[in-house]
């Protein structure tokens, strides 16, 4: 059986609009979340705005448990999606293979758009 796993490779851009997401979600100032990260007041601010550097791995980890997701979820390829696609395989482990098997046939017979 064929599977394709995606693979997403993160640009600077997707990163840093990434932190910034996740930061306001978290409803978190740049400020304060620089301040958190043991960094300048301004450092999120910069990253932010003139998007001329990333941060090192230390602060990346920092930033990312600062805003209360994990890597996983971070650097999952639909951030977005994150919490549903985790539940589906949640409740896709407890299930039997029979059903599973139908779950797929199911989905690849009425595939949306």
């Amino acid at each position: 059986m064929h599977r394709e796993i995606r693979c997403f490779v993160m640009c600077k851009e997707e990163i840093i609009n990434r932190i910034s997401k996740a930061r306001t979600k978290a409803n978190l100032s740049a400020r304060a979340l620089s301040c958190r990260i043991g960094m300048n007041p301004g450092y999120i601010n910069r990253l932010e705005s003139k998007r001329d550097f990333l941060p090192s791995t230390e602060a990346m980890l920092k930033i990312i448990e600062e805003c209360g997701l994990t890597e996983v979820q971070f650097f999952y390829y639909d951030i977005d999606a994150y919490e549903k696609d985790k539940n589906i395989i949640e409740i896709l482990s407890t299930i039997s293979s029979e059903k599973k098997d139908a779950i797929i046939t199911l989905l690849t017979n009425n595939k949306l758009g």
